[in-house]
């Protein structure tokens, strides 16, 4: 079993990223860990709690900084709705949060399991990067580190030149970038355009008759309405669950490569944006491998498998 560590600011999209990796079958996931963003840590971790009750998990979730490290909270309720689930406002889960510190248990996790945690982050990077000024070496002891964040080169989605991920926390962003952790950067265009779910198959995954197909769709109706009105896109964009799906198939990826990869903190034009130099005319030393483009089709079957599971 491949053993997973989850960092998230569950909403919408998060929560179908928690399904597919309890749905997949060589995956353990070894803890969820909650850090602010779309919402609070309260939120978010009630969130998670929820989800992972209607996947029948019992997976422990531990709650982590509850703003950025230099910056105020800038939480996606204009995106996700105030709950982070659409306003839904499920009824809480039965488990509560774990007493431990977030940053305690990705630091503890990854040196319980040296060389073996696949480290999935679905939201701002402040609790990573709190854990790796904290005890700096779990850098080199984390198997993979799959980012959901930034804009490799491309428009982003909280300001022209940034990702909504890397823009709350920029700082934290720069330090995990920087650590010499083994990242790979699934920037949120690769959620756009084909990747992204038509009226037609949002259909089709409602009609796989599964709780979890149905809280999929349900708690994701206000991010599809904000993406089509706000972002012009073709239908449901879901940039944490294709990290995911990067997470669990490597050989999604169509297109990568390692390249020197910077973000900016200081520009309020630029903030939060990742500077990828795809020419290497920077000629400083790759840090991050940027996923450029993946198998669509793949993606969304990856997708369709985990929901239609009971």
């Amino acid at each position: 079993m491949r053993k997973f560590l989850i960092d998230t600011d569950t909403a919408s999209d998060d929560a179908v990223a928690l399904i597919m990796a309890q749905r997949w079958a060589d995956v353990y996931v070894e803890a969820v860990t909650i850090v602010s963003g779309n919402v609070s840590v309260e939120q978010g971790a009630k969130n998670a709690l929820y989800t992972l009750e209607v996947c029948k998990a019992s997976i422990p979730v531990y709650i982590g900084c509850a703003k950025p490290m230099l910056r105020e909270s800038s939480y996606a309720h204009w995106f996700h709705g105030d709950d982070g689930m659409g306003n839904k406002y499920y009824t809480e889960a039965k488990s509560k949060p774990q007493a431990t510190h977030a940053v305690d248990v990705i630091i503890d996790t990854i040196k319980t399991y040296p060389g073996e945690i696949t480290l999935v982050t679905l939201g701002p990077l402040t609790n990573i990067a709190t854990a790796l000024l904290r005890a700096p070496e779990i850098a080199l002891l984390v198997q993979r580190c799959v980012i959901m964040g930034g804009a490799a080169n491309s428009v982003g989605n909280v300001t022209p030149a940034a990702e909504y991920n890397i823009w709350v926390d920029p700082e934290a962003a720069k330090i995990v970038f920087h650590s010499g952790m083994p990242c790979e950067m699934v920037g949120w265009e690769l959620s756009r355009h084909d990747a992204a779910l038509t009226p037609s198959e949002i259909e089709q995954v409602i009609n796989f008759g599964t709780e979890t197909a149905h809280l999929a769709m349900e708690c994701n109706i206000k991010a599809l309405d904000a993406g089509i009105t706000i972002q012009s896109a073709f239908g449901l964009m879901l940039p944490d669950p294709v990290a995911m799906a990067v997470a669990l198939e490597p050989d999604i990826v169509i297109r990568q490569g390692k390249y020197f990869v910077d973000v900016e903190i200081t520009s309020q034009l630029t903030r939060g944006a990742t500077v990828v130099d795809e020419l290497g005319v920077m000629r400083k030393t790759p840090n991050i491998n940027v996923i450029w483009s993946i198998d669509v089709a793949r993606w969304k079957e990856i997708l369709y498998h985990c929901l239609r599971s009971q």
